[in-house]
Protein backbone atom coordinates (compact mmCIF):
# COMPACT_ATOMS: atom_id res chain seq x y z
CA UNK A 1 0.00 0.00 0.00
CA UNK A 2 2.81 2.35 0.89
CA UNK A 3 4.25 1.86 -2.62
CA UNK A 4 1.30 2.65 -4.29
CA UNK A 5 0.86 5.57 -2.23
CA UNK A 6 4.47 6.81 -2.87
CA UNK A 7 3.70 6.09 -6.72
CA UNK A 8 0.62 8.31 -7.27
CA UNK A 9 2.92 10.79 -5.46
CA UNK A 10 5.78 10.79 -7.67
CA UNK A 11 3.17 10.92 -10.80
CA UNK A 12 1.24 14.11 -9.18
CA UNK A 13 4.54 15.52 -8.89
CA UNK A 14 6.34 15.18 -12.31
CA UNK A 15 2.47 15.65 -14.07
CA UNK A 16 2.94 19.34 -13.44
CA UNK A 17 6.29 19.52 -15.00
CA UNK A 18 5.69 17.70 -17.77
CA UNK A 19 2.59 19.02 -18.52
CA UNK A 20 4.40 22.93 -18.36
CA UNK A 21 6.94 21.53 -20.81
CA UNK A 22 4.43 20.36 -23.23
CA UNK A 23 2.40 23.76 -23.34
CA UNK A 24 6.08 25.50 -23.57
CA UNK A 25 6.25 23.31 -26.90
CA UNK A 26 2.65 23.35 -28.46
CA UNK A 27 4.11 24.03 -31.78
CA UNK A 28 5.15 20.14 -31.59
CA UNK A 29 1.56 18.58 -31.38
CA UNK A 30 2.19 15.08 -32.66
CA UNK A 31 5.39 14.92 -29.66
CA UNK A 32 3.04 15.92 -27.06
CA UNK A 33 0.69 13.35 -28.22
CA UNK A 34 3.29 10.80 -27.57
CA UNK A 35 4.66 11.91 -24.77
CA UNK A 36 1.22 12.08 -22.54
CA UNK A 37 0.04 8.39 -23.69
CA UNK A 38 3.22 7.08 -22.58
CA UNK A 39 2.84 9.12 -19.11
CA UNK A 40 -1.09 7.38 -18.64
CA UNK A 41 -0.11 4.01 -20.21
CA UNK A 42 2.77 3.99 -17.43
CA UNK A 43 0.56 4.86 -15.00
CA UNK A 44 -2.31 2.36 -15.73
CA UNK A 45 0.68 -0.53 -15.76
CA UNK A 46 1.51 0.68 -12.36
CA UNK A 47 -1.79 0.64 -10.96
CA UNK A 48 -2.69 -2.40 -12.26
CA UNK A 49 0.11 -4.53 -10.77
CA UNK A 50 0.19 -2.81 -7.17
CA UNK A 51 -3.32 -3.52 -7.15
CA UNK A 52 -3.77 -7.31 -7.50
CA UNK A 53 -2.55 -7.78 -4.03
CA UNK A 54 -5.10 -7.06 -1.70
CA UNK A 55 -7.70 -9.27 -3.40
CA UNK A 56 -5.85 -12.42 -3.54
CA UNK A 57 -4.98 -11.49 0.44
CA UNK A 58 -8.87 -11.46 0.66
CA UNK A 59 -9.48 -14.73 -1.35
CA UNK A 60 -7.58 -16.52 1.26
CA UNK A 61 -8.82 -15.07 4.15
CA UNK A 62 -12.44 -16.42 3.11
CA UNK A 63 -11.11 -19.81 1.96
CA UNK A 64 -9.79 -20.31 5.84
CA UNK A 65 -13.20 -18.62 7.45
CA UNK A 66 -14.77 -21.01 5.30
CA UNK A 67 -12.96 -23.96 6.14
CA UNK A 68 -12.78 -23.52 9.98
CA UNK A 69 -16.83 -23.20 9.67
CA UNK A 70 -17.54 -26.59 9.04
CA UNK A 71 -17.93 -29.10 11.92
CA UNK A 72 -17.46 -32.99 11.94
CA UNK A 73 -20.11 -34.83 9.81
CA UNK A 74 -22.06 -37.10 11.50
CA UNK A 75 -24.00 -39.73 10.46
CA UNK A 76 -26.57 -41.80 11.72
CA UNK A 77 -29.30 -44.71 9.96
CA UNK A 78 -32.14 -46.55 10.83
CA UNK A 79 -33.62 -50.00 9.26
CA UNK A 80 -36.42 -49.31 6.87
CA UNK A 81 -37.43 -52.77 6.92
CA UNK A 82 -37.34 -52.57 10.89
CA UNK A 83 -39.55 -49.40 10.73
CA UNK A 84 -42.46 -51.12 8.29
CA UNK A 85 -42.75 -54.08 10.78
CA UNK A 86 -43.08 -52.06 13.65
CA UNK A 87 -44.13 -48.74 13.25
CA UNK A 88 -47.94 -48.55 14.10
CA UNK A 89 -48.92 -46.24 11.23
CA UNK A 90 -47.09 -48.84 8.36
CA UNK A 91 -49.65 -51.61 9.77
CA UNK A 92 -52.75 -48.99 9.79
CA UNK A 93 -51.83 -48.08 5.91
CA UNK A 94 -51.30 -51.62 5.17
CA UNK A 95 -54.75 -52.63 6.17
CA UNK A 96 -56.22 -50.00 4.21
CA UNK A 97 -54.57 -50.71 1.35
CA UNK A 98 -55.14 -54.61 1.57
CA UNK A 99 -59.16 -53.15 1.83
CA UNK A 100 -58.73 -51.06 -1.16
CA UNK A 101 -57.41 -53.91 -3.20
CA UNK A 102 -60.00 -56.40 -2.25
CA UNK A 103 -62.51 -53.66 -3.37
CA UNK A 104 -61.18 -53.46 -6.42
CA UNK A 105 -60.94 -57.27 -7.16
CA UNK A 106 -64.14 -57.87 -6.15
CA UNK A 107 -65.81 -55.04 -8.35
CA UNK A 108 -63.65 -56.48 -11.19
CA UNK A 109 -64.76 -60.45 -10.35
CA UNK A 110 -68.52 -59.04 -10.47
CA UNK A 111 -67.87 -57.38 -13.92
CA UNK A 112 -66.72 -60.33 -15.08
CA UNK A 113 -68.89 -62.85 -13.97
CA UNK A 114 -71.40 -60.49 -15.63
CA UNK A 115 -69.26 -60.74 -18.74
CA UNK A 116 -69.38 -64.62 -18.99
CA UNK A 117 -72.93 -64.75 -18.23
CA UNK A 118 -73.80 -63.06 -20.80
CA UNK A 119 -71.70 -64.68 -23.52
CA UNK A 120 -72.95 -67.78 -21.90
CA UNK A 121 -76.13 -66.87 -22.34
CA UNK A 122 -75.98 -65.30 -25.69
CA UNK A 123 -74.16 -69.20 -26.97
CA UNK A 124 -76.73 -70.51 -25.82
CA UNK A 125 -79.33 -69.11 -28.01
CA UNK A 126 -77.14 -69.13 -30.77
CA UNK A 127 -79.01 -71.65 -33.10
CA UNK A 128 -82.48 -69.68 -32.57
CA UNK A 129 -81.20 -66.38 -33.22
CA UNK A 130 -81.82 -64.61 -36.70
CA UNK A 131 -78.96 -62.38 -38.43
CA UNK A 132 -80.13 -59.12 -36.72
CA UNK A 133 -80.19 -60.62 -33.26
CA UNK A 134 -77.08 -62.44 -33.50
CA UNK A 135 -75.11 -58.98 -34.60
CA UNK A 136 -76.42 -57.26 -31.74
CA UNK A 137 -75.17 -59.75 -29.46
CA UNK A 138 -71.84 -59.48 -30.72
CA UNK A 139 -72.38 -55.62 -30.19
CA UNK A 140 -73.27 -56.03 -26.50
CA UNK A 141 -70.32 -58.53 -25.92
CA UNK A 142 -67.95 -55.82 -27.28
CA UNK A 143 -69.67 -53.38 -25.86
CA UNK A 144 -69.48 -55.17 -22.32
CA UNK A 145 -65.67 -56.06 -22.72
CA UNK A 146 -65.16 -52.08 -23.29
CA UNK A 147 -66.84 -51.48 -20.36
CA UNK A 148 -64.83 -54.17 -17.77
CA UNK A 149 -61.78 -52.54 -19.66
CA UNK A 150 -62.32 -49.23 -19.25
CA UNK A 151 -63.52 -49.53 -15.27
CA UNK A 152 -60.08 -51.91 -14.44
CA UNK A 153 -57.87 -49.23 -15.92
CA UNK A 154 -59.67 -46.50 -14.00
CA UNK A 155 -59.91 -48.56 -10.60
CA UNK A 156 -56.12 -49.30 -11.13
CA UNK A 157 -55.65 -45.92 -10.81
CA UNK A 158 -57.70 -44.80 -8.15
CA UNK A 159 -55.69 -47.90 -6.50
CA UNK A 160 -52.11 -46.35 -7.30
CA UNK A 161 -53.19 -43.00 -6.13
CA UNK A 162 -54.50 -44.01 -2.97
CA UNK A 163 -51.23 -45.82 -2.51
CA UNK A 164 -48.85 -43.04 -3.20
CA UNK A 165 -51.22 -40.60 -0.96
CA UNK A 166 -50.97 -43.18 1.74
CA UNK A 167 -46.82 -43.63 1.37
CA UNK A 168 -46.73 -39.64 1.01
CA UNK A 169 -47.91 -39.84 4.57
CA UNK A 170 -45.97 -42.50 5.91
CA UNK A 171 -42.82 -40.41 4.33
CA UNK A 172 -43.95 -36.67 6.25
CA UNK A 173 -44.52 -38.32 9.50
CA UNK A 174 -41.38 -40.13 9.35
CA UNK A 175 -39.49 -36.70 7.88
CA UNK A 176 -41.08 -34.75 10.56
CA UNK A 177 -40.15 -36.89 13.35
CA UNK A 178 -36.80 -37.16 12.16
CA UNK A 179 -36.67 -33.46 11.91
CA UNK A 180 -37.19 -32.88 15.81
CA UNK A 181 -35.16 -35.74 16.60
CA UNK A 182 -32.10 -34.10 15.01
CA UNK A 183 -32.63 -30.89 16.69
CA UNK A 184 -31.15 -32.47 19.44
CA UNK A 185 -28.93 -35.35 18.03
CA UNK A 186 -26.96 -32.27 15.34
CA UNK A 187 -26.23 -35.34 12.90
CA UNK A 188 -25.20 -34.20 9.04
CA UNK A 189 -27.38 -37.27 7.26
CA UNK A 190 -29.40 -39.79 8.76
CA UNK A 191 -30.15 -42.22 6.08
CA UNK A 192 -32.77 -45.52 5.70
CA UNK A 193 -30.48 -48.49 5.40
CA UNK A 194 -31.22 -50.97 2.20
CA UNK A 195 -29.39 -53.39 2.06
CA UNK A 196 -29.36 -53.30 -1.82
CA UNK A 197 -27.94 -49.63 -1.49
CA UNK A 198 -25.76 -49.97 1.09
CA UNK A 199 -22.85 -52.47 1.98
CA UNK A 200 -21.94 -52.15 5.25
CA UNK A 201 -22.96 -49.74 8.17
CA UNK A 202 -21.48 -49.84 11.80
CA UNK A 203 -24.04 -50.70 14.18
CA UNK A 204 -22.52 -47.84 16.44
CA UNK A 205 -24.66 -45.13 14.19
CA UNK A 206 -28.02 -47.43 14.27
CA UNK A 207 -31.14 -45.25 15.85
CA UNK A 208 -33.38 -47.55 14.78
CA UNK A 209 -34.96 -48.23 18.50
CA UNK A 210 -35.39 -44.57 18.67
CA UNK A 211 -36.78 -43.89 15.74
CA UNK A 212 -39.60 -46.50 16.19
CA UNK A 213 -40.41 -45.59 19.55
CA UNK A 214 -40.99 -41.68 18.79
CA UNK A 215 -43.13 -42.24 15.53
CA UNK A 216 -45.72 -44.60 17.59
CA UNK A 217 -45.74 -42.28 20.55
CA UNK A 218 -46.23 -39.54 17.96
CA UNK A 219 -48.89 -41.30 16.01
CA UNK A 220 -50.59 -42.56 19.26
CA UNK A 221 -51.03 -39.24 20.36
CA UNK A 222 -52.40 -38.18 17.40
CA UNK A 223 -55.09 -41.22 16.29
Amino acid sequence: MFEKVAGLKIVHLVLPFILHKIVGCMKNGLLVLNVVLVILVGVLFYLHFTGNKTPATVAVKSKTTTENASGPLRIAYFEMDSIENSFAMVKDVKNELGKKEDAVNNELAGLEKKYRNKVAEYQSQGQTMTQVQSEMAQKDVMQMQQTMQSRKQSLDQEYQDYYMRKMKDVKTKIEEFLKQYNAQKGFSYIFAYDPGLFYYRDTAFNITPDVIKGLNEGYKKRK
